[in-house]
This record gives C-alpha cells, structure tokens and sequence, in this order.
C-alpha cells in the first residue's frame, strides 16, 4: 500500500523552501568560511569578473575566531547567521502564495532568487543595528551590499528550489 496524500503519491523529493534552505546553509558554509575568504582574497583578481564574482561569494564571512574585535565572536558571524535564518525563513514564507497561483518551477525559481535577495538585505541591515557600532549610513550600506549579494548568487538558491514540492 503507498502513501497518499490527497493529491496522489507522496513524492520522494523535498520541498522546495526545504530545499533551498539547505542551500542557504551550503552557500554560507562554505562561501563563507575563513578558509573560503582568504582564498578569494588572495588568489582572485578583483579586476576581472570572475575575480569579483568569487569575492562576492564571500560576503557572508563568518570566523570561528574573533579575536579582539568587539562584540566577540557572535557580532563577527551575526551577518551570516542572519542571512541563514531570514533566507530559510522567507523561502517558507514567500513561495506559497506564488506557487497556488502559477504551478511550475518558474514562480520556485523566481521566488526562491527574490527569497534570498530579501534575506542578503535584512541580514545585512540587521546585522549592522545589532552589531557594534549601529550606524544609519553602515545599515544602509549594508543593505545595499547583502541585496546585491542575493542579487548575484540567489540564482543559486532558486535553482535549488526547483523540483520540490511547494
């Protein structure tokens, strides 16, 4: 006897905010590592476009290591644990409504891009009020940083939330 749901088999798959927030957690993990970041940092030309792009990569630097810096080692990493919470977050919240309306994987795509876009802002904005030293023009700047970050690489996650349940 196979497992039903009321609309037919259980698919085997994931779902796509499931999905993609695993992708979130990989990207950061990774992209963001110390290990990750002084790679990029001294071995990519930041005058080409490839260079530049795997900078971009690593904007959600975390370390395990603070050091000195004030605030310790959770105002270091606050960026990216931001970014990880608010894009799981925000790929559960924004897709369902899109998804009922237009089936398919191009609203998955598109709303797992715009999930992230969301989330590289508000991490950075947030990150910025609740770090050491809150600045208006640094949140801004901040802002604007995190949105192009999830501008440039939330592609990733869209094409991670293809092929999933909504």
């Amino acid at each position: 006897m196979a497992l039903t749901n009321r609309t037919g088999a259980l698919s085997r798959y994931g779902t796509a905010a499931g999905t993609g927030a695993l992708a979130v957690l990989v990207l950061v993990a990774v992209a963001g590592s110390p290990a990750y970041v002084g790679w990029a940092g001294n071995h990519t030309d930041p005058n080409s476009a490839a260079g530049w792009y795997l900078r971009v990569l690593a904007w959600p630097a975390w370390r395990i290591d603070a050091g000195d810096q004030a605030g310790g080692v959770l105002a270091a990493d606050l960026r990216a644990i931001l970014l990880v919470i608010l894009a799981a977050a925000l790929l559960y919240v924004l897709p369902a409504s899109q998804v009922a309306r237009v089936p398919g994987g191009f609203s998955q795509f598109f709303s797992g891009w715009a999930a992230f876009v969301l989330a590289g802002g508000l991490a950075g904005l947030l990150a910025t009020f609740l770090g050491p030293g809150p600045s208006m023009l640094g949140a801004l700047q901040a802002a604007s940083a995190g949105a192009g970050y999830g501008f440039l690489t939330g592609w990733i996650i869209g094409t991670a939330s293809l092929g999933g349940r909504a």
